[in-house]
């Protein structure tokens, strides 16, 4: 169905197979041009169908390579009617030519999507903002392959999703074209544009590099430099790393939080000030490659897969680094929510909820007592499990609790144990040691 939370985006008519966006890009008239070709299937029979495209302008329409009997683009959607029905399961193409002066859109969460800096440009669409920079099927559990073709001018580095398949310079523009073949959510696409340098961080367990303004390496091989030790970590607890590499931007402006994207994290210059003073928030951006960017919530109900285990994911960092370990870190996280409004059921946070800063505790919190519950290995073993079993694809509450009890030798304790932690607004106690 219509993701609840954001009903106004998405389709459950079609489900698209590809994205092959053409971009042209201006930095100092902030002036987009686009052609995107969308492959897709039709989950019913289409008379009609619409994409989610707001604050640009449509030029030109093609479906199966046809005008369209007719397209109207009003409200943040471009509704289309193809010249004949497509039938239920048929494959078809969408060609949209579309061009203006890309902005962030206004959310309950925000500004969202594609937003100019002082020299260049940030996409950050969590949860909804990818319609302002190219037309789609704006709902999570929608994810496709994406080939990016970007051209700008050339002194600006461009960053996006996916392998770099080629880069071509002609005049004073150049186009860099992007293939990201593992399957994405469209709030996970992003291009990041700037003057920036390149800097190589680790090429095993999994190649990382930074890409940052010029005069900041030294701090950010400081505030960034154990990344590698994190990814070893990571790739360890959760199972092997589910992308071909990692690359961290920090944008020459402050952000207020960093933001992650498929492959990609993208963090403001107050990060990087060379005393680690944001090493949190590194592991928890690294953590999302696994929870939220391969396995990503069918829809935004399960926000908790995401935040809960990338929030428990700093926590194992502090363990492992010889901060406080993950028992304290629980302890002091439980005694801060047991002193604020018990109003938000983790399970549904409602949309109002959804990025509230108890839910990353309390879903971190839950994590801990189900590791208590289970023990190390087991526990282990079941994060494994659960991000080899649903990689690269789309993943629920449920999904999680049907594989956890499967790992309980008490199936109905633990069933007691989501219940109280996931489904009840009162915060549960902590169990007792052992």
């Amino acid at each position: 169905m219509v993701d609840p939370y954001v009903p106004s985006h998405g389709s459950i008519d079609y489900k698209v197979e590809s994205y092959e966006l053409d971009l042209d890009y201006r930095v100092s008239s902030n002036r987009l041009t686009g052609k995107a070709t969308i492959t897709a299937f039709a989950a019913q029979a289409l008379s009609r169908f619409s994409l989610d495209l707001s604050g640009l302008r449509v030029s030109k329409v093609s479906v199966n390579g046809r005008r369209p009997q007719r397209y109207v683009h009003r409200g943040g959607k471009l509704h289309i009617t193809p010249a004949s029905t497509i039938p239920d399961g048929a494959e078809f193409s969408v060609d949209v030519q579309y061009n203006g002066n890309p902005r962030p859109e206004d959310s309950p969460w925000g500004e969202l999507g594609w937003e100019e800096l002082t020299e260049g440009v940030i996409v950050a669409s969590q949860p909804s903002g990818a319609a302002t920079w190219f037309p789609c099927n704006d709902h999570p559990g929608d994810k496709a392959h994406y080939r990016i073709s970007i051209t700008t001018d050339s002194p600006y580095q461009v960053v996006a999703n996916g392998r770099l398949v080629s880069r071509r310079v002609k005049a004073s523009r150049t186009t860099w074209v992007f293939d990201q073949a593992a399957p994405m959510a469209t709030y996970l696409a992003t291009v990041q544009i700037g003057r920036y340098d390149e800097v190589d961080l680790a090429a095993s367990p999994v190649t990382i590099r930074g890409v940052l303004p010029a005069g900041r390496s030294r701090e950010f091989r400081h505030d960034f430099g154990r990344q590698q030790d994190m990814m070893k970590l990571f790739c360890k607890q959760f199972g092997p790393y589910p992308f071909g590499g990692y690359t961290v931007v920090v944008t020459d402006d402050p952000l207020e939080i960093p933001l992650e994207a498929q492959g990609i994290s993208v963090f403001g210059s107050n990060h990087v000030d060379g005393r680690n003073g944001s090493e949190r928030l590194v592991a928890h951006e690294l953590a999302h490659q696994w929870f939220g960017n391969s396995l990503t919530p069918a829809n935004w109900q399960h926000i908790w897969l995401n935040e809960g285990f990338a929030c428990y994911s700093e926590w194992l960092w502090s363990e492992e680094s010889r901060g406080l370990t993950a028992d304290q870190q629980a302890a002091k996280a439980h005694t801060r929510l047991k002193g604020l409004p018990q109003n938000l059921m983790l399970s549904d946070p409602g949309p109002d909820l959804m990025f509230d800063d108890r839910l990353y505790k309390r879903g971190a919190v839950t994590l801990h007592v189900l590791r208590k519950h289970l023990g190390n290995d087991a526990f282990f073993d079941l994060l494994r499990t659960w991000t080899k079993t649903h990689r690269h694809g789309s993943v629920t509450t449920a999904d999680f609790i049907a594989l956890a009890t499967t790992f309980s030798p008490d199936e109905e304790a633990l069933r007691h144990l989501f219940a109280a932690w996931l489904d009840s607004y009162e915060l549960p106690p902590l169990p007792r040691r052992r």
